[in-house]
């Protein structure tokens, strides 16, 4: 079954909702509520889908503005999930490779290949 994209529904989530280029915390915190509850709603519509776009578009914009990130390195984000998980590197052996590259790896001292970081997404989708 296809679904088609329906313009008089998308405007009317449109008019319900009312997009704008966000530039207040009040507005960021609105729409964030908004993408979120579209986020985690099964069978979204089309109109929905598109709608969850534009406003993920939005608070992108809003926090590169507002909540600019430092640059970190691939193996320190690698650090992080492990920490915040409870994991710990014993549990990347297999998955991205042996000991020895596992703690390469996590320690920046080798850099993690797409193959690595796709293995990576795997897990982690599978593990929750």
């Amino acid at each position: 079954m296809t679904l088609t994209f329906n313009q008089t529904a998308y405007c009317s989530l449109l008019a319900e909702i009312a997009p704008k280029v966000i530039e207040t915390e009040q507005e960021y915190d609105r729409i964030l509520a908004v993408a979120e509850r579209l986020t985690f709603k099964k069978n979204r519509t089309p109109e929905e889908q598109a709608l969850h776009k534009l406003l993920v578009t939005l608070i992108e914009a809003y926090e590169v503005q507002n909540y600019p990130m430092a640059q970190v390195a691939p193996h320190e984000i690698l650090q992080h999930i492990l920490e915040s998980s409870g994991s710990r590197q014993a549990d990347l052996v297999g998955v991205i490779g042996s000991n020895s590259v596992v703690s390469e790896v996590v320690n920046g001292k080798s850099s993690i290949s797409k193959a690595q970081a796709k293995a990576l997404e795997r897990r982690s989708i599978t593990r929750y």
